[in-house]
């Protein structure tokens, strides 16, 4: 299939799971995210689920690790309108959110920080490979801004499916995940 295809068939997976289903995998995808051997950093990048789209909401995860490291800091990514560039805004608990020009629920206002300052991104994806590659929706975003980023940034994704065993069109610009967790079973690449 190609990346195009891969889309199609995952935003349809996703769109014939249930509340009841997704909750349900989220729950097993936090116990098995509490099972990776890292440790909660300080600085982590998420973002807000897009719920038209039936996304992963990574609330659960961000939630434990506040637990788990009460210094954390959250930043969620910002579209740029005039630079199409994806930027990373600092949030509290007082950050209202709107939603951009594509529907997906970011931070109105915040200060932006540099993305080596990050240590682990969360990262939103509608299917992977076995070897870490993944298909997004297709606008590049994400794989602009990883490229700003340290190498040893912790680069994970959640996925409610299990890997593809390849992602055909995978060119120099993309950027492979550290770990993807499923409900299942964590990947490391």
């Amino acid at each position: 299939m190609t990346k195009d295809q891969l889309r199609k068939a995952y935003k349809e997976r996703r769109s014939a799971l249930s509340l009841a289903q997704r909750q349900k995998m989220e729950d097993l995808i936090l116990i098995q995210f509490q099972q990776l051997d890292i440790e909660i950093p300080s600085s982590i990048m998420t973002y807000a689920a897009f719920e038209k789209m039936k996304e992963f909401d990574p609330q659960l995860i961000t939630d434990y690790c506040y637990f788990k490291n009460p210094r954390q800091q959250l930043f969620y990514p910002v579209c740029g309108k005039d630079d199409n560039k994806m930027h990373c805004i600092k949030v509290n608990d007082e950050t209202l959110f709107g939603n951009n020009r594509f529907g997906i629920p970011e931070p109105v206002e915040g200060m932006e920080t540099v993305p080596d300052e990050l240590d682990m991104i969360i990262i939103p994806l509608l299917a992977y490979d076995v070897k870490g590659h993944r298909v997004g929706y297709g606008k590049g975003f994400y794989d602009k801004f990883l490229r700003q980023c340290r190498d040893d940034v912790i680069k994970i994704g959640f996925s409610f499916f299990e890997p593809e065993p390849f992602i055909p069109e995978v060119g120099r610009h993309d950027v492979r995940l550290d770990y993807c967790i499923s409900p299942d079973r964590i990947y490391s690449f």
